[in-house]
């Protein structure tokens, strides 16, 4: 049978895997677990490794019986069929989450004052700070030239 990657609600992963594993479903939602910061404290959370989707292990004719359970959109859809996941991409999946060696995982967000530096390029290993955050951008202040870049949130560390 294939993996069939199913889009959810947003922030119904959880509960809706629950939900179709009590009905007979094979159901994969791989989960982390990250560090929240509160204003007064911090807090382990287990979210799940992709927003919005999760993974079944059902046959074509067994689809519909995915839509009773609560916070399912629809089937990811690639080239107009339901995506399908191989065995082998899922369990890659597994074993890295089962990996001990990154156990301690903590997701955190860039934010204005934070120092930075960065990986490559003709500025590699130079400390920056970070004056704004975008999407996919931010622009730093490099303190010691006395001027402001800006460069993608992976070419720093």
């Amino acid at each position: 049978m294939p993996w069939y990657v199913v889009r959810t609600r947003s922030q119904h992963e959880i509960k809706t895997s629950e939900y179709l594993s009590k009905m007979g479903v094979e159901v994969f939602c791989p989960t982390i677990v990250e560090v929240r910061q509160w204003s007064d404290r911090k807090k382990k959370v287990t979210v799940p490794l992709f927003r919005s989707y999760i993974f079944v292990n059902i046959t074509e004719a067994e689809r519909s019986r995915v839509f009773e359970a609560p916070g399912v959109v629809n089937f990811l859809q690639w080239l107009n069929k339901p995506a399908i996941a191989k065995d082998a991409e899922i369990e890659a999946i597994r074993s890295w989450l089962n990996n001990d060696k990154i156990s301690d995982l903590e997701v955190t967000q860039f934010k204005p004052g934070d120092q930075v530096k960065l990986k490559s390029g003709k500025m590699a290993n130079q400390t920056a700070v970070i004056k704004e955050v975008g999407d996919k951008k931010l622009k730093l202040i490099l303190e010691e030239l006395g001027w402001i870049l800006t460069a993608s949130v992976h070419d720093v560390v």
